[in-house]
């Protein structure tokens, strides 16, 4: 079982030059192992990794281009099983690479940025509620929200105060922005994701 995910930039013209650098960093910086990404079509980009840390780096991917006024993703994550092995990501195919497929094709018509398409569809109905109501937070972070994000899950174990020394802000700033961003609310629906994918995998 993998996950894989599909993304592209929104409005990436009206971005500055440096947005493809930092999807760069934000793609070689996942969590988790077993990593592999690809990007296409100058702002598209797909990725295959394990299903328990498929939640997590989206969020961080969103965060990574939401430090840009007006940066946003569309991500569509598919579960599911892989057939053969594709020299290129965008070559792959199985049933991941379709519900993935499938997911970023259901975004626009369900008006949302990111939802799941698994081989589980109780499990699609419960996983994509909690991420609409995220994505009321998440597509409204400012800047500085996403950037504390950003640091935040890039230094999970971190406490605020070490994180203030890495942005060279203040921790009462990076307390306010975390807190504007529903960080720890958005880490609730993360673990929720975490440990009812590993119950199903496992059975």
């Amino acid at each position: 079982m993998i996950a894989v995910i599909t993304g592209d930039i929104i409005n990436s013209r009206k971005l500055p030059e440096g947005w493809i650098n930092v999807l760069k960093s934000s793609l070689t910086n996942l969590k988790g192992r077993h990593n592999k990404w690809e990007i296409f079509r100058g702002d598209s980009f797909q990725i295959e990794l394990d299903p328990d840390d498929a939640l997590l780096n989206a969020i961080y991917i969103k965060a990574c281009i939401k430090t840009f006024k007006k940066g946003d993703v569309r991500i569509g994550i598919g579960l599911g099983k892989k057939s053969g092995n594709a020299p290129k990501l965008t070559e792959a195919n199985g049933e991941a690479f379709i519900n993935s497929g499938r997911a970023f094709d259901n975004l626009k018509t369900a008006k949302v940025n990111m939802a799941f398409v698994t081989p589980w569809q109780d499990f699609d109905e419960e996983i994509n509620l909690y991420l609409r109501l995220a994505l009321i937070a998440m597509d409204n972070w400012g800047q500085i929200a996403a950037e504390m994000v950003k640091y935040a899950i890039e230094n999970k174990n971190m406490k605020q105060d070490k994180i203030a020394e890495i942005s060279g802000r203040s921790q009462s700033s990076v307390s306010e922005a975390l807190k504007r961003a529903y960080y720890t609310e958005i880490l609730a629906v993360e673990g929720k994701y975490r440990s009812k994918i590993t119950n199903l995998i496992e059975k």
